[in-house]
């Protein structure tokens, strides 16, 4: 399975039980005993329980514990510094859901049957991934996994339902990308030494190696990532041609252009530009609620709240679980 980093996370209060879902015939019901757990987070008289709380902090833990094959864990020094990050993510998006979850439901948004149907088939498929060790640390069943991907789907829908006229058509021009090489010198003696250097011939590569100042002479680049001036100059560049200097703010620059349209990296980047609009569509929304909702976090008891990293607890595919069953429902 692979892993989910993306996306934003849900649950919701215990002791709620659902209808019957896959496995159970016509009249009956699902009876689960609900297994009582302290709250950790309330948001406008919603709340989130530690055993439920413990289903994200387990999967962001494996999920970001480890880099390029590094366990972060076993690194002398990274693990008070890491739970802390992931507690904090936690945390941050449990409020987020219970937030969005409260604003969909004033807006009177809610999943269908045959979303709820997708739902189930995703908290049965991810409850059975569970081993014994990381059941009897989650302290969920299948009807508590069922609970939180509906919480986590809502949230979409409700992000969808404020983002769906969002204009989705990106020029070429706006979202180009351009390969590029630079060096970038931070007085005006050096910069008339590689103007100079230039103009007779030098290879920028080579005089790049010798006079910038920047971290990185390779390049890529869209609009508004770098100084004003440099961007009109440097998006003017057939390839193969370069700048003169362009003195900013923060220095001197000159800049050569290897392929002045990314084909592959501009298309990447449309699809960005229009995230970035839908983002800020949303977010004008969903701060203005946020803002006039209440919000408590427990803190004793999250505070107390220890990350379970072992080899008995790899559970990592909560989120990619729910995108395999459900990832078209709102896309």
């Amino acid at each position: 399975m692979k892993k989910g980093k993306r996306t934003i996370a849900a649950l919701l209060c215990t002791g709620m039980l659902l209808s019957c879902t896959s496995g159970c015939g016509k009249g009956d019901s699902l009876h689960v005993p609900q297994i009582m757990s302290k709250q950790v987070l309330k948001v406008d008289g919603q709340s989130y329980s530690l055993a439920q709380a413990k289903v994200y902090l387990l999967n962001y833990q494996n999920l970001y514990g480890t880099v390029a094959g590094v366990n972060l864990w076993q690194q002398k020094g990274q693990e008070d510094s890491l739970e802390e990050y992931i507690k904090n993510l936690t945390i941050a998006q449990l409020t987020k859901i219970l937030s969005m979850d409260s604003l969909a439901k004033s807006r009177e948004i809610a999943l269908s049957e045959e979303e709820v149907l997708e739902v189930a088939k995703a908290a049965k498929a991810y409850y059975e991934t569970l081993t014994e060790q990381e059941l009897s640390y989650l302290e969920l069943n299948e009807t508590d996994i069922q609970k939180l991907y509906e919480d986590y789907a809502l949230a979409q829908k409700l992000y969808k339902s404020l983002t769906v006229g969002i204009n989705s058509e990106v020029s070429d021009d706006e979202a180009r990308i351009m390969d590029a090489m630079q060096i970038v010198v931070s007085d005006s003696k050096t910069a008339k030494e590689v103007k100079k250097a230039l103009k007779n011939g030098g290879d920028f590569s080579t005089l790049a190696s010798s006079y910038n100042e920047a971290e990185e002479v390779k390049i890529q680049f869209g609009r508004g990532e770098l100084p004003q001036e440099v961007e009109k100059a440097a998006f003017a560049l057939d390839n193969g041609t370069a700048t003169g200097s362009i003195k900013t703010d923060s220095g001197y620059y000159f800049i050569y252009c290897v392929n002045k349209f990314n084909e592959e990296l501009t298309d990447a980047n449309k699809i960005k530009i229009v995230q970035k609009r839908e983002k800020a569509a949303f977010g004008d929304v969903y701060d203005a609620y946020s803002r006039t909702i209440s919000k408590k976090i427990y803190q004793d008891t999250w505070e107390n709240l220890e990350a379970a990293h072992s080899k008995e607890m790899q559970t990592d595919s909560f989120f990619s679980v729910y995108q395999e069953y459900c990832g078209e429902l709102f896309s």
